[in-house]
């Protein structure tokens, strides 16, 4: 017996994740999260791929502005 009342299967079929939602994720973290959530019930695998993006995109920023935070205070200290 088939109990998937009007659930359409179709896109479980294309849903392969994809690297380019990830890259997408990456550059512009918040279309990643905004992906993630539209997709996750949808295309899960591609979700978690926008959502993987988003995640390693927030992490770049924060090591990047930390990184020159270091840089700008050791300058400073050493009087340049």
């Amino acid at each position: 017996m088939d109990n998937n009342y009007g659930v359409n299967n179709t896109n479980a079929n294309n849903d392969k994740g994809g690297f380019l939602w990830g890259l997408l994720g990456c550059c512009i973290p918040l279309v990643g999260l905004i992906l993630f959530l539209v997709w996750k019930d949808q295309k899960p695998a591609t979700a978690k791929a926008a959502g993987i993006g988003a995640i390693v995109g927030v992490v770049c920023v924060v090591v990047y502005y930390i990184l020159m935070m270091v840089l700008g205070i050791g300058v400073a200290a050493l009087g340049m």
